[in-house]
């Protein structure tokens, strides 16, 4: 298969190449930094260098593929960050169109059903909406877990602070993902017949609370007695600017929080519960281990 990826040499897009070039697919990677080009080639695939808000280029690199993966890159110096990430989405909606790809597998998040409420997610729920006008395309959008990865922003927290923590609560309900397992997926759904409009759910994880989480990486750092804190908003919206976070960024990321908080973000993905992942936590605790002592 001729195959366009979004995404670089990311967490997910990386393993995704690297499965999928193993696999024998041809395989191209769009990024926006020509830094990247060199490091994509080492995967064995062909960069393509622009960027996702260039409809026309986008149009270039997704025409004569049989399949694509998109992925809404972050940019945290966005003013309005829900109304830039649907705005890619409408970017990719054009060039998908103007292209003529058929096949389309879209990386969205665990309460993306919901319209509003949960942060930068809100923002993916609009993809989804403006991917479902797309006449004659099959579309699969892959709802993610909350990111393990996340809790390597809080290394410091638990260096200087010996806490981890955020605005919910240690017995919250988590469905947390590891990228190779979201790539994983990826490439099975890439290779698979699918039509239509269909969700399908991705996670590592799904039965671990907050407080499992701060014990297991306690442990695996020396620290067993780690405990999770549960932050006012206010508290979590100053940390996160006072960490270097731009107020918009940490606004929306202080609402999805909330959203963890009330049970609401992962309602629909407990009535939809996929095959887990292989990555468990007590796997990306050793992961956050080698990267504190790094």
């Amino acid at each position: 298969m001729k195959i366009t990826l979004t995404g670089s040499t990311g967490n997910i897009t990386k393993p995704l190449t690297e499965i999928l070039v193993a696999k024998g697919h041809e395989v191209k990677v769009i990024s926006s930094s020509a830094d990247r080009a060199e490091a994509i080639k080492a995967l064995g695939a062909v960069p393509l260098i622009g960027s996702v808000s260039d409809t026309e280029f986008l149009t270039g690199a997704f025409a004569g593929a049989d399949a694509i993966y998109t992925m809404v890159p972050p940019n945290f110096a966005a003013p309005k960050f829900r109304e830039y990430i649907k705005g890619i989405g409408e970017n990719y909606a054009a060039a998908i169109k103007n292209s003529g790809v058929k096949k389309v597998v879209n990386l969205s998040s665990v309460g993306a059903d919901l319209p509003d409420g949960t942060g930068p997610i809100a923002g993916l729920h609009d993809v989804e909406n403006t991917f479902a006008e797309l006449n004659e395309v099959a579309v699969k959008h892959l709802r993610a877990g909350y990111f393990y990865i996340n809790f390597l922003a809080n290394i410091d927290m638990v260096k200087h602070a010996d806490i981890l923590g955020s605005n919910f609560g240690a017995d919250a309900r988590l469905v947390l993902v590891h990228p190779v397992d979201i790539a994983a997926t990826i490439a099975e759904v890439l290779e698979s017949n699918f039509t239509g409009k269909t969700i399908q759910y991705v996670a590592s994880d799904d039965e671990s609370t907050p407080a499992d989480v701060a014990k297991a990486l306690g442990d695996a750092v020396g620290k067993p007695e780690l405990p999770w804190v549960e932050f006012s908003d206010e508290d979590a919206f100053n940390g996160m600017v006072g960490a270097g976070l731009p107020e918009e960024i940490a606004k929306n990321y202080v609402e999805m929080g909330d959203a963890i908080r009330s049970n609401k973000l992962f309602v629909d993905y407990y009535k939809n519960r996929p095959v887990l992942g292989k990555v468990k936590l007590q796997d990306f605790a050793n992961d956050f281990a080698a990267a504190y002592h790094n």
